[in-house]
C-alpha cells in the first residue's frame, strides 16, 4: 500500500474528539481506529506491539545493525479536531492542480484567491474534502506516513537503522495526548511529532498555553421593573469582553505574537460563561497575560460587585527550553530533509503539539510537516507529494542516526 493508499483508508474512521467525556479516549472511534493499526502492525511483523485501554499504541522496528544506535521514535495522533464533524469524509485527490478553483460542492468552494498557497502546488495532486466535513489529514497523514516509512525500511534492508519505536495516541486536538502517554515505556532517547502543516516544516518551538472559563453571575429581573435592579450577565460578558486588547486577537496575530481567544460565550441575564485561550511563546509575556486576564475580571467585580469569578489553567509550555539543549536533534532533520531535497523550513507553531507536553516529560520531540494545509475545517487539503516527502524524510533520520 502508499502512502494515499494507507490516507484514504484511515480518514474513513471517524475519531473527533470530545472535550465534553471526560475519559479517554474521549471518543469510541479512535480506539476503532488504534485496533486496526495495531492488526495492521501486527500483519507488517512488528514487535513488542502494545495497545492499553486507553488507546496508546505503541511497536517496535527492531535494528538492523550491530552498531550502538540511539533509540529514536516516531508519533502521530489518532483524533480529529472536534472543531469540524470527521463522520463520513469523502475524499476525492485532484489530480495534476491547474490552479484554478476547486468546487467541493454545490457551495463550497476551494480557491487560491482565500488560500493562495494552492498555487504553491500547481501540477501536484491535492487530496480535498466533500466540503461537508474536514479531511483528517492532522493527523492521519502523520499515521499513513509512519506506517509508510517503517514498511519501506523493512522491505529496504539494505538501509541501515537502529532500533526505531513508534507510537499513536489519543486526543491530542483537547490537549490530552500526552497526558497518559508512558515515556519510559516507549524507551527512546528522542522522537518526533509527524504533525505539522505544509512541506519542510521542523518546529522545536510552541506556544505557551493557558485554558480559561469565568462565570458571571447576574441578576433577573422583569425588565418593565428592571430599574436600578437588574444585572444582565449577557452585558457584563461583552463588557469584560471588550477590555482586552482587539489587536491581541488571533486574526491580528502572527509569528511570535501571542493573544488572548475567544473560544466560547453562553448564558442568559441571570448568569453567563466565557472561555478564553492564552497564548505566547515568550514565558513572561505568557505570565503577564494571565495577569492581564485577572485583572480585568478584578476591574468587572469593582463595577459589579462579587459577580465574576475566573479559573485559569495552564495547559503546556514552549517545549524549546527542552530540545536547546539537544539541538543536534533538530539539526539532523534539518539534514535529512535536505538530502531528500525538501527546502527546511524553522519556524515557531502557532500552536501546541503533543511533543510540547513530551518534552517536558523527558523525550525531547520536535514537530516535522505532515503535509496538510487548512487543519479543522472544510478547506483541508494535502498534497499528496508533501506526504511522499514526508516519508523520505522519516527514513531518511533513520538512517542518518545509524550513520552518525
Amino acid at each position: 500500500m502508499t502512502v494515499v493508499d494507507h490516507f484514504l483508508k484511515y480518514v474513513k474512521f471517524d475519531t473527533e474528539s470530545s472535550t465534553e467525556t471526560g475519559i479517554t479516549p474521549s471518543t469510541p472511534g479512535q480506539m476503532v481506529l488504534a485496533r486496526e493499526l495495531e492488526k495492521e502492525l501486527r500483519e507488517m511483523g512488528l514487535e513488542d506491539i502494545t495497545l492499553d485501554d486507553k488507546a496508546y499504541l505503541m511497536a517496535t522496528l527492531p535494528a538492523n545493525t550491530d552498531k550502538k544506535v540511539p533509540t529514536i521514535g516516531f508519533i502521530a495522533h489518532l483524533d480529529t479536531s472536534p472543531d469540524l464533524t470527521g463522520k463520513n469524509v469523502n475524499p476525492r485527490i485532484e489530480k495534476n492542480y491547474d490552479g484554478e478553483d476547486i468546487q467541493l460542492n454545490k457551495d463550497v468552494v476551494l480557491s487560491p484567491k482565500d488560500f493562495p498557497e494552492m498555487l504553491d502546488y500547481k501540477g501536484q495532486d491535492l487530496i480535498v474534502t466533500d466540503g461537508n466535513t474536514l479531511l483528517g489529514a492532522d493527523d492521519k497523514a502523520g499515521i499513513a506516513e509512519i506506517i509508510t516509512a517503517i514498511k519501506y525500511l523493512q522491505d529496504h534492508p539494505e538501509i541501515k537503522h537502529g532500533k526505531i519505536r513508534i507510537a499513536f495516541n489519543p486526543d491530542e486536538e483537547i490537549g490530552q495526548g500526552a497526558h497518559n502517554f508512558d515515556v519510559e515505556k516507549f524507551g527512546c532517547e528522542w522522537a518526533y511529532t509527524m504533525d505539522g502543516g505544509s512541506i519542510g516544516e521542523l518546529e522545536y518551538e510552541n506556544f505557551n498555553a493557558a485554558g480559561v472559563k469565568i462565570d458571571i453571575q447576574g441578576r433577573s429581573v422583569h425588565p418593565g421593573y428592571a430599574k436600578d435592579k437588574m444585572i444582565n450577565a449577557l452585558i457584563v460578558a461583552n463588557k469584560l469582553v471588550s477590555l482586552l486588547p482587539v489587536s491581541e486577537r488571533p486574526e491580528h496575530t502572527t509569528g511570535y505574537e501571542g493573544f488572548f481567544h475567544l473560544t466560547n460565550i453562553s448564558g442568559t441575564v441571570d448568569s453567563a460563561t466565557i472561555g478564553y485561550i492564552i497564548r505566547d511563546h515568550d514565558r513572561p509575556k505568557f505570565e503577564n497575560r494571565k495577569k492581564q486576564m485577572l485583572e480585568t475580571v478584578e476591574h468587572i467585580n469593582k463595577l459589579y460587585p462579587g459577580s465574576t469569578t475566573i479559573e485559569i489553567k495552564d495547559q503546556y509550555y514552549n517545549m524549546r527550553e527542552k530540545v536547546e539543549p539537544v539541538k543536534h536533534i533538530v539539526d539532523l532533520a534539518f539534514e535529512a530533509m535536505q538530502m531528500v531535497e525538501v527546502m527546511p523550513i524553522v519556524k515557531p507553531i502557532r500552536g501546541g503539539t503533543d511533543g510540547a507536553q513530551l518534552s517536558f516529560k523527558g523525550l525531547p520531540c520536535p514537530n516535522i510537516f505532515a503535509g496538510g494545509h487548512n487543519f479543522h475545517g472544510r478547506y483541508e487539503f494535502v498534497p499528496v507529494q508533501s506526504m511522499e516527502k514526508a516519508v523520505e524524510v522519516i527514513v531518511k533520520i533513520a538512517e542518518l542516526v545509524a550513520k552518525k
